[in-house]
């Protein structure tokens, strides 16, 4: 009898053989069920996780697809993972059998999405956004494809909602971050903090995982190797978010002087300790605050980032030197910046025009 009640106990327990999903033949018992209708709930939701019967329902494949999935990616992209998976995703399919799920389903949800606005803003959600949340449901189906033969993936028969990326870049001129930082100075660790990300085009989790030893005062060099993340009350250093983030940049003389007053503030300073030890909701709340008492635009601290690019552009460096100092591909900076870049083609139908009367 699969399941059945220990009178002893006053509990029910469910012992069953099933098959894997090699095919083997499996005993299992388990005990201390309150009544018969958890014990067999638990036994039917067992057997269909343990065989990849696509019957299963959609939050409970999830949960499969997280246990496989999550260690082998970074703690902070299986963070990312699962915000969107659990706010914008299961929400609406969790109650439905993977295998019923199709194309009308896909489509009704990609219309929620795209007619959603945010109840303070009144804002959609940003298109770049649409598309990495449609990505994120379409890799939950390519998991069943691949491994539990679902026939199909209808989040890739429908297609994808929004679009790659937004060229709607928000940053400060210089003038702009020099007033701000100019009111930041009252608050010297916030100060030095903005100072760091403007004037080296670093992100800001790189910036908070610096410690004394990433600095070669001699050769005025700052090594980037590793980023900060802030999950769940606690600080995760890992590797930089590309191959491309580890790198080593020059910064100016007065940074590296503005550096060494602020290390000389730090009492007891180890080599190994963080340089910076906050964290992003610290630098959100205080580029908020100063952006509103210097009387400048607001923006995100990632902007910063954006800001220190358009400088290096307005100063003449190309797509490839910027991309190299920031951590990104040169296509990247090309199609994220083509717009401040000076243009060429002027300067193209002259030459062009001059060899033909040659």
């Amino acid at each position: 009898m699969p399941v059945y009640k220990d009178q002893k106990r006053k509990t029910w327990t469910v012992k069953f053989k099933y098959k894997d999903w090699r095919g083997k033949d499996k005993w299992l018992c388990k005990r201390g069920f309150v009544t018969k209708r958890e014990a067999l709930v638990w036994e039917a939701n067992y057997k269909l996780e343990k065989t990849g019967d696509m019957d299963m329902i959609f939050s409970d494949f999830v949960e499969r697809y997280k246990k496989e999935i999550y260690p082998r990616i970074k703690i902070s992209t299986s963070i990312t993972k699962s915000n969107i998976i659990d706010a914008l995703i299961t929400p609406y399919f969790g109650d439905k059998k993977v295998v019923d799920i199709n194309k009308a389903d896909v489509i009704q949800w990609q219309n929620n999405l795209i007619s959603y606005r945010n109840p303070r803003t009144k804002k959609p959600l940003s298109k770049s956004y649409l598309k990495t949340i449609h990505n994120q449901l379409s890799a939950i189906f390519n998991y069943a494809v691949k491994f539990f033969d679902l026939k199909e993936n209808p989040a890739a028969k429908v297609g994808n909602m929004g679009s790659d990326k937004e060229i709607q870049l928000n940053f400060w001129t210089k003038e702009e971050y020099l007033k701000f930082a100019e009111v930041m100075m009252e608050k010297p660790f916030a100060y030095y903090c903005f100072e760091t990300l403007y004037w080296t085009g670093m992100r800001s989790g790189e910036m908070l995982a610096l410690t004394l030893d990433d600095i070669d005062f001699e050769r005025a060099t700052i090594s980037i190797s590793k980023t900060h993340h802030r999950i769940k009350g606690e600080d995760i250093i890992t590797s930089p978010k590309t191959p491309k983030g580890n790198r080593k940049i020059s910064i100016p003389e007065f940074l590296l002087e503005e550096l060494k007053d602020y290390i000389e503030m730090i009492y007891n300073l180890n080599p190994t300790d963080r340089l910076f030890p906050t964290n992003k909701a610290f630098l959100g709340n205080n580029i908020h605050a100063g952006a509103t008492k210097a009387g400048v635009k607001q923006i995100r601290v990632h902007d910063l980032r954006h800001s220190h690019v358009s400088l290096l552009i307005d100063m003449g460096y190309s797509a490839v030197a910027i991309a190299e100092r920031v951590g990104h591909e040169s296509v990247d900076i090309t199609y994220r910046y083509a717009h401040m870049f000076p243009s060429v083609q002027k300067d193209m139908a002259e030459k062009l025009n001059k060899i033909k009367g040659e």
